[in-house]
Parts: C-alpha cells; sequence; structure tokens
C-alpha cells in the first residue's frame, strides 16, 4: 500500500525521495529557518508536501547549481520560499535523472554548473570567492574576456 502525495512523510521517506542521506536533511533543517518540519510528540520530523518541495528546491540549489548554504540562504531572503520551492522542478533526484540528460538552467538567472569540476577545483572556487578582492579581480578578468569575445565576434 503507498501513501497519499499529500500524506506527512517521514525523514527516511524524504531522504530517500531526495537521494541524500537523513542527517543532511537534519543539517539543512538546522541551518536553514525555512525547513520546520512538524514534530510528533515522540519528536519524530513529519514532513508535509511543501517541506518536501521546499526540500527539493534546497537540494537542486546545492547539488546541482552549486550554490552553498549561504547562497540559499540569501536566495530565500531575497527571492522568497516559492522560488527556492520551485527551483526542485528544474532537476529530478539524481537517481531518477537519466544518464544522458543534460543539465537544465532556470531561466530567471544564469546558473553555473560546478558538478564537472573536481571536488579540489570546486573548495579552490569556494575559497578564492569567498574573499570579496578576489571576486572583484575575477569579475573585471571576467569583463575583459567578454570583451574580447564581442571584438572577436564582430
Amino acid at each position: 500500500m503507498t501513501k497519499s502525495p499529500d500524506a506527512f512523510k517521514t525523514i527516511g521517506e524524504v531522504a530517500a525521495l531526495l537521494d541524500v542521506p537523513q542527517h543532511v536533511l537534519r543539517f539543512w533543517e538546522a541551518r536553514i529557518g525555512e525547513v520546520r518540519p512538524l514534530r510528533t510528540k515522540q519528536g519524530q520530523r513529519r514532513y508535509r508536501p511543501e517541506d518536501v518541495e521546499l526540500l527539493g528546491g534546497i537540494r537542486v540549489l546545492l547539488h546541482v547549481h552549486g550554490y552553498s548554504i549561504r547562497g540559499v540562504q540569501r536566495l530565500l531572503r531575497d527571492r522568497g520560499i516559492n522560488y527556492v520551492r520551485a527551483a526542485a522542478g528544474d532537476v529530478a533526484p539524481a537517481r531518477a535523472a537519466p544518464k544522458s540528460a543534460a543539465p537544465q538552467q532556470t531561466a530567471a538567472a544564469p546558473v553555473f554548473q560546478l558538478a564537472h569540476l573536481s571536488a579540489g577545483a570546486r573548495a579552490a572556487l569556494v575559497r578564492a570567492l569567498s574573499d570579496r578582492a578576489t571576486c572583484r579581480r575575477l569579475a573585471a578578468v571576467a569583463i575583459e574576456i567578454t570583451i574580447e569575445l564581442e571584438r572577436d565576434a564582430a
């Protein structure tokens, strides 16, 4: 017997659905204030369908689009909870996606795919982007490259 789509889900069911470990869901709950599952008298988490949508959006933003926890917090603050929930529709959980599927991007903002980078390269990029001066230098270089590419294309 399967549950109704509107039924509350346990942490194990949500973890399996999103293809993330249960401790990751607990971590997101601790770090992202908008994640608030209901609790039974015994303290067990029960996730509503809207909670699952939000967690799905968080998963996609973190694992597919390369956002940090702080970046997701900013998106929630600046664009709202519905924007993050909508991100869940961009990409299905990893288990459900076919191997040949191309990464999808949202129309609202450019998305930078980081999944192809090695863990070391991602870590170096995160370190570089955490420093404002380095970000300014990178932005200046990106602008110069863009100008050169536009000049070459003309």
